[in-house]
């Protein structure tokens, strides 16, 4: 297994605390790697059901008495299959002495899997398993890891061309298998040209109305498509920050691809030669040094926010903690510069200093509080502001 040390680390301290651990993410990303290798890390009995296999769902016929028998760590995966099994796993849940604990593995968003959260208040832990990430297949293989995108086998497929392939095998399955599975009646055809619609939009504001007259469909269907794919963990939504500070700011969304090498594969980038020359080379890397810079300060959606404003004036990512207010710009270029958009952010959002991630080997000072920081090193050059 490549990495996921953090990972581990995280769900071993969650199940002790809570009853009932989801591992939530996109298909394929690992999840049941990552539990079968949590299991190897603990002690006592554990049990693993698979939801996608006949003879598991078998099992589950009588739920109740079948999982009131089990002791130990009870593993469910594909768990958004039987979400009639919330109910009874807050009445397990809650059982004197704990006999038992649930570790639930699922596609799909604890807002799409609303019986989950509903049922399961106050007794459940989210973790959000998204791609690999530098810190599991190292610094040097950066370029690598943007190709090909954050699935262990696109990743470690044997050529550019396989990886490709497994990619698009795997929008394929989403599109045809996934989505009907989860009750929504999109034709695939419909969802696919949304979604490669949408690769040309990654790094963009979000505007439904262009889109819907596109397809000839209503805003509010556009709206309903783009949920469907961030709850499924195909795409991020990055929010915008309007705070009040006497300026028109932007107050639409920003719409990134989750993994870039789906990104890639909905464009047609086959390889690192179209991706150099590709018109949308930039907002590739803009948007996998973002997941790479939020995945390494351990921020979460509600810290995390892009600012621009009517007369021009923008920035990127903006993670807030508190009082801290921490800027990033994103260059794919090797020898970044200062510009006025990023003076004018330092002084109106009173960052305490502002990074500019880019494509080259080295990190060095711009100015008292402006920093250029290679991707290589981020892992190095951001620990201190965790």
């Amino acid at each position: 297994m490549l990495g996921r040390q953090e990972e581990l680390s995280d769900l071993g301290r969650l199940l002790q605390t809570y009853p009932v651990v989801a591992i939530l993410g996109p298909r394929q990303v690992g999840k049941t790697t990552l539990a079968r290798e949590l299991v190897k890390h603990r002690r006592g009995t554990a049990t693993h059901l698979d939801l996608e296999k006949p003879a598991d769902l078998g099992r589950l016929s009588d739920a109740s008495i079948t999982l009131d028998r089990m002791r130990g760590l009870v593993v469910i995966d594909e768990v958004q299959r039987r979400p009639e099994l919330f109910p009874l796993l807050r009445v397990l849940a809650d059982r004197p002495r704990k006999p038992a604990r649930f570790l639930l593995l699922g596609s799909a968003s604890p807002e799409l899997l609303k019986q989950s959260s509903e049922s399961l208040a106050g007794r459940i832990a989210y973790r959000e398993l998204g791609g690999l990430r530098m810190r599991d297949v190292g610094a040097s293989r950066w370029r690598k890891l943007w190709l090909r995108g954050g699935f262990p086998r696109s990743y470690l497929a044997r050529s550019d061309k396989e990886s490709f392939e497994w990619r698009e095998q795997l929008v394929r399955a989403f599109l045809e298998r996934d989505i009907p599975q989860l009750g929504f009646a999109v034709p695939a055809s419909t969802m696919e040209r949304f979604w490669s619609m949408l690769a040309h939009y990654h790094g963009q504001i979000w505007n439904a109305s262009e889109l819907a007259r596109s397809f000839g469909m209503a805003h509010t269907t556009m709206r309903r498509y783009l949920d469907l794919l961030r709850d499924t963990f195909m795409v991020r939504v990055l929010q915008p920050w309007a705070e009040n500070l006497g300026k028109r700011v932007v107050k639409s969304p920003k719409i990134y691809l989750a993994d870039a090498g789906l990104l890639h594969a909905l464009l047609g980038i086959h390889d690192a030669h179209d991706l150099e020359r590709h018109p949308k080379l930039g907002a590739s890397f803009e948007g996998y040094a973002l997941s790479e810079v939020t995945s390494q300060l351990g921020a979460g959606p509600r810290e995390c926010f892009f600012w621009a404003t009517h007369q021009g004036a923008e920035l990127d990512l903006l993670v807030v903690r508190g009082r801290r207010k921490l800027g990033f710009e994103f260059k794919h270029t090797d020898a970044p510069g200062i510009t006025a958009s990023m003076r004018i952010a330092l002084q109106d959002l009173q960052l305490e200093r502002l990074d500019v991630i880019h494509a080259g080997a080295e990190s060095y000072p711009l100015s008292e509080k402006i920093r250029a920081v290679s991707i290589a090193r981020l892992a190095l050059d951001l620990q201190r502001l965790k």
